[in-house]
């Protein structure tokens, strides 16, 4: 038995593979669940009833697959050329802590209209900044940018603590931890009332949207699949491999940073060390199983989300760990590397 690469990839087995990934985490976590003395079936059918069983559910889990839509493109943009950007999880709370900083110093008293997209622009910039520097790394001494941008993850949160913990504390605060909060006028718009759900969701798919466009219309979007595809190659076709690898890192850095900015303008107001749950971590998993898609990051960030706060609702009526949303993602990602495999590859006997 060996394993023969595929000379093409059969369409549907592409469009399948992330609906087998999800199918294959599913059983497994119900495996577990089964061993928990649950019903199975009963269980998932109150992930869904948690995540979409009345106004106020549908709309926190729609809020949660925001940050999930951003972080998602950014790991998916960079993957797709092979740069693997393990860091949105840093570039986030860098993103979020310079929209406290420059919401609270510099624009206090800006009108809305000049604010929000201000301060939009400079959470994403420093997230720009943030996976430049792995990437002037690995282009100056060609240092793996798997091990810097996943070891600026906890450089990033360290310093967001020091500077909530000095000089950007709120001293309205009662000694908790956190930062100046920003102003009224920077929060985004909500898209309904009574509910947390802000702009940010119309933000997020129109940038994915956006960036679809450029990767299938577009000379450089064609320029960084070559870069994914065959590094050596490209440059050999004339693809200026630096200059698209650092469009790349803008991109997917400035969306990492851009989740951050969405985070705290649309939902908290403010930072601290707990700002994200895993956003950034699990942007990958939201990538791989949008099979890096843009558009497909829509839908899996949805999936994803829809687990994380079905979960707690299962939880609540079951009394089953919410950990079963956690081992269902892992798994999700688990599988679906082992069916992206099998799309590129068949067993020969």
């Amino acid at each position: 038995m060996r394993f023969e690469r595929r000379e093409n990839q059969p369409l549907l087995l592409i469009f399948a593979t992330p609906l087998i990934a999800v199918i294959a985490a599913l059983a497994l976590s119900g495996v577990l669940i089964a061993l928990a003395g649950a019903p199975v079936f009963e269980a998932y059918w109150n992930i869904v009833k948690g995540a979409f069983g009345s106004r106020l559910s549908t709309t926190e889990t729609l809020t949660r697959a925001i940050p999930l839509m951003l972080t998602g493109l950014a790991a998916a943009i960079a993957f797709r050329a092979k740069l693997w950007n393990i860091g949105a999880e840093g570039q986030l709370y860098i993103g979020a802590i310079t929209v406290s900083a420059v919401s609270s110093q510099l624009l206090a008293g800006t009108p809305s209209l000049i604010q929000i997209p201000v301060l939009l622009i400079c959470g994403a910039i420093a997230g720009m900044i943030l996976l430049l520097i792995p990437l002037w790394l690995r282009l100056r001494f060609s240092v793996d940018e798997v091990v810097t941008t996943l070891l600026l993850n906890f450089v990033a949160i360290l310093f967001v603590s020091m500077l909530i913990d000095t000089v950007l504390k709120d001293p309205l605060a009662f000694g908790w931890p956190q930062s100046l909060p920003v102003e009224d006028d920077a929060m985004l718009p909500r898209i309904l009332t009574r509910s947390r759900l802000h702009i940010g969701l119309f933000i997020a798919i129109a940038l994915a949207i956006i960036i679809y466009l450029i990767q299938t219309r577009t000379v450089f979007g064609l320029q960084s699949r070559a870069a994914g595809l065959n590094p050596e190659a490209a440059v050999f076709a004339g693809v200026p491999l630096g200059r698209t690898l650092v469009l790349v890192a803008m991109i997917s850095g400035g969306f990492a940073g851009l989740a951050g900015a969405v985070e705290v303008m649309g939902v908290q107001g403010y930072v601290t060390t707990e700002l994200s749950p895993g956003f950034g971590y699990s942007g990958i998993v939201v990538a791989m199983l949008a099979n890096l898609n843009p558009i497909g990051v829509i839908l899996a960030a949805l999936f994803i989300a829809t687990m994380f706060v079905g979960a707690d609702g299962m939880s609540r009526v079951m009394e089953i760990p919410t950990y079963i949303a956690d081992v269902t993602v892992a798994s999700s990602l688990l599988s679906m590397l082992v069916a992206i495999f099998f799309t590129q590859y068949r067993i020969r006997r």
